[in-house]
């Protein structure tokens, strides 16, 4: 059985707690009061399941000292029960580094507002002007498996075609760095950077290349170590034109041999 589902969303409904489903009903009645508080304190303002716009970084997570202290004595305690010995010297502070370690790991939920930068292009013709397309890679990242909280890591590459908007090459880092640095999974990974270039940039076409190592099946399950997983979206013009797609992934394998 897989981990419970909770309800972000606040269509229909006023400001209150979030109500965490009977698939929690196994956990004692204190421990499931304090996940609903501290589930509804961490919420960023506004969030909900459709129509994400964490990414605009208008409101950030925040947890108090005390709801923080509270997931330390979690951690220490799974920590303990699973043979680590909290008492040494390296070890003391281990629980309070790792609730960190998370908070750092996901700051893609607080989203970025330099990815609000949008430049016009010099192509203003109509809808038939184009620009040849600009591809940036390898961006590197590091995502957190939704599945077993275990990270991911490896390299996208983000191509699109200009029509009447363009955004600076920083920026497509910071497009990857933002839905990345969440806990996720590697397909939706790229659809959200492809759909997010679609919806804010417009261009004419939207290419996305992701290539990644999962310790999720490295440390556990099959231990494979040496397979990679390789995913790629394709939005607008790269659906249709397989020439293309063909030069991206040109660049694409190009980048891996540098």
């Amino acid at each position: 059985m897989g981990p419970p589902k909770i309800d972000w969303s606040t269509e229909g409904r006023e400001s209150g707690p979030v109500q965490v489903p009977a698939a929690t009903d196994h956990l004692g009645a204190d421990l499931k009061e304090a996940l609903v508080s501290d589930i509804d304190e961490a919420r960023p303002v506004g969030s909900s399941a459709e129509g994400d716009q964490s990414w605009r970084g208008d409101s950030r997570r925040a947890l108090s000292a005390e709801t923080r202290s509270r997931f330390e004595r979690y951690a220490a305690e799974i920590f303990g029960a699973l043979g680590m010995d909290l008492t040494t010297p390296a070890t003391r502070d281990t629980p309070r580094r790792f609730i960190q370690a998370l908070v750092d790991a996901s700051s893609g939920y607080d989203g970025d507002p330099k990815l609000l930068t949008i430049f016009p292009s010099e192509c203003q013709g109509g809808p038939d002007c184009r620009i040849s397309q600009v591809i940036e890679g390898p961006i590197p990242f590091y995502s957190l498996c939704e599945h077993h909280s275990l990270p991911f890591y490896g390299f996208a590459h983000v191509g699109y075609i200009a029509h009447e908007h363009i955004v600076g090459l920083s920026k497509l880092t910071r497009l990857v760095d933002v839905y990345s640095r969440r806990f996720t999974v590697q397909e939706r990974l790229g659809q959200e950077v492809a759909d997010w270039m679609v919806d804010q940039v417009r261009p004419h076409g939207v290419a996305v290349h992701l290539s990644a190592s999962h310790l999720c099946t490295r440390m556990r399950g099959v231990r494979n170590e040496t397979t990679r997983t390789n995913t790629s979206y394709w939005r607008g013009a790269y659906e249709a034109d397989a020439a293309l797609r063909s030069e991206f992934l040109r660049s694409v394998d190009s980048a891996r041999l540098v």
